[in-house]
């Protein structure tokens, strides 16, 4: 059945922060100024917003590491929990990007996935640091990487450097994550769109500017970007796909097709070889059509043909 998730993804809001300004008129200064950014978005009623990394650094004029990490310990919970309120009033998930501290005093990089109810339902760790941060920081590298369950599907989580380690990609991919939530400094090019294919799975990136916050299908197509005028955007998109291989297919999608029409939605987005069919209909679900017309799965088929290349006589000797 189809199953429309609306996301929003916004880039950090334009403040000043006076750099005299104590810790507590700071902290309510970030509140105010994330306020006003989702003021842009919550119209629309979105049910997963992402938020940039370590959304709540100041960024003031001339702060120093040292001042950071006292500002990270002052504001404790403050801006978790607002954003939690935020959460819970507007019955979406937040994805909160963040420097939090453990009990024995090490910081983490982590996004932490608040649901409708301003729980928190699971956070995420940054796998990998850069060493800058590593070495100039009580950070500590996170060793996990489970996807989350959300009322609409399954969330994996990445953070600016990760997305160059394709160990995690890995990881990630075998868990079948229904999107993709990345909380960023940099874009990452190429790389968005290869994680989005690699995983069969949605993107969703919201960066630090000049770069476009975006949202990547899962055949690797940029389907929707922020712009210099608009520091955020909202896009609607299916999640109840499937990414299929054009070999022995295409028949099978055309019939498909004239049986059910508009009820089901098939994407080529060429040179690719691969195509996107996602069930546009509460009737049926593309689990479903996949069986009724026999339809297989792009993994499916490359493990097929790996499997060919190994039978006897296949390969030269």
């Amino acid at each position: 059945m189809a199953k429309y998730v609306k996301i929003s993804c916004l880039q950090y809001p334009k403040w000043s922060i006076n750099p005299l300004a104590d810790m507590e008129e700071v902290v309510q200064l970030v509140i105010r100024g994330w306020e006003k950014q989702l003021d842009n978005v919550l119209p629309d009623r979105p049910d997963m917003v992402v938020l940039p990394e370590c959304c709540d650094d100041p960024r003031r004029s001339g702060q120093t590491l040292e001042w950071l990490y006292s500002f990270y310990r002052y504001r404790g919970n403050r801006i978790a929990d607002f954003f939690a309120s935020v959460a819970k009033a507007n019955r979406c998930y937040i994805a909160y990007s963040a420097m939090i501290e453990a009990a024995d005093g090490s910081v983490r990089n982590a996004a932490v996935v608040i649901d409708r109810a301003g729980a928190v339902c699971g956070v995420y760790h940054k796998n990998f640091l850069t060493i800058r941060q590593k070495s100039t920081s009580g950070t500590l590298y996170g060793k996990e990487a489970s996807v989350i369950e959300t009322d609409f599907g399954r969330v994996a989580c990445v953070i600016c450097f990760d997305l160059n380690f394709n160990e995690l990609l890995e990881q990630y991919a075998r868990q079948k994550p229904d999107l993709i939530l990345f909380p960023s400094a940099y874009h990452g090019g190429l790389m968005q769109a290869y994680w989005a294919y690699a995983c069969r799975a949605h993107f969703a990136g919201a960066v630090w500017a000049p770069n476009p916050c975006s949202i990547v299908s899962p055949v690797g197509e940029t389907i929707e970007e922020s712009t210099t005028n608009y520091s955020f955007l909202t896009r609607t998109v299916n999640l109840d796909c499937a990414v299929v291989h054009q070999d022995y297919n295409i028949p099978r999608l055309q019939a498909m097709k004239q049986k059910y029409g508009p009820k089901v939605h098939v994407h080529d987005p060429g040179r690719l070889g691969a195509i996107l069919v996602s069930s546009e209909t509460d009737e049926f679900t593309v689990r479903q059509m996949i069986e009724e017309f026999d339809l297989e799965l792009l993994d499916d088929y490359f493990t097929r043909s790996r499997a060919d290349r190994c039978k006897s006589g296949h390969m030269e000797t």
